[in-house]
């Protein structure tokens, strides 16, 4: 049954979300150009000049909030008939809650940034437009897209979002600390642990460096469970899907080695920030982190800086991160809007751009196989496996009651990682909760 979209219904939900990962919608971290809103400044209305108006609603802000300011103006310099009004509304979390606001009052946006995991909800309430007609008209195919960043576009049948800044979770390696002590880059679990530690440095006492580290975020956890065959619900959607030892295996995995000192596991307050500088300046030497940080990265480092596939247990996996673009159902201006959302997925000056200058992965073929992105590749290899370990992107976390399970799962993993909790008897505990979640 189709929900009623509500204040009360995801004012609740997203309270689960502001300490939340990725999957769901994450913390804001400084150079993590995926989740980077700095800037709250709202564009001022645009003097249309008779044009039709297209309001478009997201959640980039600083040097990405510029980049998209820049490809809304090329839109509208690229034709005479409509006028793209972009407006930053905050952090993912925020905008979900302008948007929602906004269409309970009717006063919503024409086109929407929405974080990939709140897709489902706003589907769910028959709020956002089957784009497959728009699609079909425009000759254009779901075949079109980057297959890895399609997990939340369809549901019930119907084309609800398109990819626009999406990122992965990957490993960044300080590749000249792994050289002075003679390691390869890890490729599986076991390699890591023998790699963190060994990069681990105590003296009286205390650590100077440690192996490797991570953001306090639900993204990592899942990907691990996932590269154990586990999968975050099970295939019923009734429960977790983690409950044959998988999530154990990871837990027990992660807290052996912060034991040693080769996994540092950071406060949850601002963590993508101390995680990031703890790798710049050479307090660890690996980190899970995103995608989207690997151009800031390129910028800051001072030593040989690479990136890999998260190491495998059984199987490669890694989530999928970032927003999607959605058309509202009750745009009044639905043609003007899917051009806009048709330029920027077709045109060299709309998307391909936006990609260039941001670093988020390439969502159509087109833009893998365009010249300038053979080149960026080229010149910055960091980026390209990035997108190569796109095969191996998987969507477990999928279903309406996401939000609300992530809170509970945040909770399992603060009473692991911080507070020495036993882990059997906490993932039973989320197990429980999940359920009772799932059955309201």
């Amino acid at each position: 049954m189709k929900k009623t979209l509500s204040v009360a219904m995801l004012s609740a939900t997203l309270l689960s979300t502001l300490l939340a990962g990725c999957s769901g919608g994450q913390s804001q971290q400084v150079i993590d150009p995926k989740t980077n809103p700095q800037s709250t400044a709202t564009p001022a209305p645009a003097n249309t000049g008779g044009k039709t108006t297209v309001q478009f609603w997201h959640s980039l802000g600083g040097k990405n909030g510029e980049y998209t300011d820049a490809m809304i103006k090329r839109f509208n310099a690229s034709q005479n008939k409509i006028e793209v009004v972009g407006t930053f509304q905050g952090t993912y979390d925020e905008t979900v809650t302008k948007v929602q606001q906004a269409v309970a009052a009717k006063t919503g946006p024409d086109v929407a940034m929405l974080e990939r995991a709140y897709v489902q909800l706003f589907a769910d309430s028959d709020v956002l437009e089957d784009m497959n007609p728009f699609l079909k008209k425009s000759g254009l195919s779901i075949n079109d897209f980057t297959q890895g960043l399609l997990g939340h576009s369809t549901f019930d049948n119907k084309l609800v979002s398109l990819p626009l800044n999406r990122s992965t979770p990957i490993l960044h390696v300080n590749k000249t600390m792994l050289d002075e002590k003679g390691l390869a880059i890890p490729k599986t679990w076991d390699e890591l642990n023998k790699v963190a530690n060994a990069l681990v440095i105590k003296e009286n006492g205390e650590y100077k460096r440690y192996g490797y580290s991570m953001p306090y975020d639900t993204w990592y956890p899942i990907a691990m469970i996932t590269q154990a065959k586990g999968k975050f619900f099970n295939d019923a959607t009734t429960s977790i899907g983690f409950n044959n030892g998988e999530g154990v295996k990871t837990f027990k995995f992660l807290k052996d080695m912060q034991s040693t000192g080769a996994l540092y596991y950071p406060p949850a307050q601002d963590s993508g920030n101390i995680v990031n500088q703890m790798f710049t300046s050479g307090k660890i030497g690996m980190m899970y982190q995103s995608t989207g940080v690997i151009g800031s990265l390129m910028d800051t480092v001072k030593f040989d800086y690479v990136t890999a596939y998260l190491p495998m247990d059984q199987v490669y996996a890694n989530p999928t991160g970032g927003a999607n673009v959605s058309l509202m159902a009750n745009s009044k201006n639905k043609e003007a809007a899917w051009e806009f959302i048709r330029w920027t997925m077709t045109d060299p000056q709309g998307g391909l751009q936006f990609i260039l200058d941001t670093g988020y992965l390439p969502f159509t073929k087109k833009m893998v196989e365009s010249q300038q992105m053979k080149d960026l590749w080229a010149k910055q290899p960091n980026r390209k496996v990035a997108y190569d370990q796109l095969q191996y992107a998987v969507d477990t976390n999928k279903h309406v009651a996401w939000t609300q399970v992530m809170q509970e799962f945040n909770k399992a993993i603060q009473a692991i990682m911080y507070d020495n909790k036993n882990i059997e008897t906490t993932l039973d505990t989320f197990k429980k909760e999940t359920e009772r979640i799932i059955k309201k």
